[in-house]
């Protein structure tokens, strides 16, 4: 096998998701698993979908502070918000991190402060790779803040619209659904299956959302500017997925003020710069015009879907993105990550191909 890793947090979704992923991945080996609220308990008991695999399943969470997680390669982080910087802290000098939490996330100190309370701790290179100059970054760094899922989503759909000057940096308007996953393991009475079927509802609405600051600072570093988002978060009734709608001003570069834009021109223009930007990579397509992202074609993988248009009469691009919030929006993503990091391969052990139907 090659490098070994461990996983602090493999309880929950974004662990479990870890740990299916890590299992088929040909050049690493897992090696601790912790969950602190699950510490003695067989892997295969709290993920019973990890159960058919014989070197997994009959394997028992460890508590934290009682593993070997220092003793490995690399270790992935998969633990409440404010958690992952005493144990990175803690941790052998050289060993390579990917935190899938917020802790290293924001370079903002008060934004920090403002949206999740406590002292800010630094910030990591961003483990968006498909960001300008971002790839080589993730290569290069022994430590790594992957990006929260919403922000995955409107940057891949946003960033390059902005870098072209065809958008507005100042209206940008951002309305997402996800699934009841991206809300975390614990239990919840907002979460109960009779609450959430048959029905989509908003939550943490007027710009407290946490994923807000981190949004702006992607897509401000890809404009060059300032960005100011406006984000609705929905919660949708399905267990995985992102579908986000992102808007913003077309610019006189887009063909803004042009009119009625029957040929096309506008949406050509919006077009060209997202597959331009992403012309060979491996998880992100561009769908073909007139289609439309779709949360089940993701489900399972590491890709986004996505697509634009120009909206002529309301002066704006829209762009739409889906993906796999436990996928390209948390576990694929460390993975896709971490490879880099590792200087494997940056497909090794992820899917391009969602699960369906």
């Amino acid at each position: 096998m090659g490098a070994r890793v461990a996983v602090a947090g493999a309880s929950g979704y974004a662990g479990g998701e870890l740990l299916r992923l890590l299992a088929g991945h040909p050049d690493l080996e897992i090696g601790p698993v912790t969950g602190q609220g699950n510490a003695g308990q067989p892997v295969g008991a709290v993920h019973p979908h990890l159960a058919a695999l014989p070197g997994l399943a009959g394997r028992r969470f460890e508590a934290l502070e009682e593993s070997a997680v220092g003793e490995c390669d690399l270790v992935f982080l998969a633990l409440p918000h404010g958690q992952s910087a005493a144990l990175a802290a803690g941790l052998p000098a050289g060993t390579m991190v990917v935190d899938l939490g917020a802790d290293f996330r924001l370079a903002d100190p008060a934004a920090w402060q403002k949206f999740y309370g406590s002292p800010h701790q630094g910030q990591w290179p961003y483990g968006l790779p498909e960001l300008p100059g971002a790839r080589a970054a993730i290569g290069a760094a022994r430590q790594v803040a992957a990006p929260g899922c919403y922000a995955t989503a409107a940057a891949l759909a946003l960033a390059p619209l902005l870098a072209a000057g065809l958008v507005s940096p100042a209206d940008v308007v951002v309305v997402a659904a996800s699934g009841t996953s991206g809300a975390g393991r614990a239990a919840k009475p907002e979460l109960l299956g009779s609450e959430v079927m048959g029905s989509v509802s908003a939550y943490q609405v007027g710009g407290v959302h946490r994923h807000t600051p981190e949004m702006e600072q992607a897509l401000g570093e890809a404009a060059g500017t300032a960005v100011t988002v406006s984000f609705t978060p929905l919660l949708a009734p399905m267990p995985r997925g992102i579908l986000a709608t992102c808007t913003a001003p077309l610019t006189t570069a887009a063909g803004a003020g042009d009119g009625p834009d029957p040929g096309g021109t506008a949406t050509g223009r919006l077009r060209a710069a997202l597959e331009e930007a992403y012309a060979g990579e491996p998880f992100v397509r561009v769908l073909p015009a007139g289609q439309w992202p779709a949360t089940a074609s993701v489900s399972g993988s590491n890709a986004a879907h996505l697509q634009v248009a120009a909206d002529p009469h309301a002066g704006r691009a829209v762009a739409v993105a889906a993906l796999d919030n436990l996928g390209k929006g948390a576990a694929g993503q460390a993975i896709q990550a971490a490879n880099l990091m590792l200087g494997l391969p940056e497909t090794a052990g992820l899917a391009a191909c969602g699960v369906a139907p």
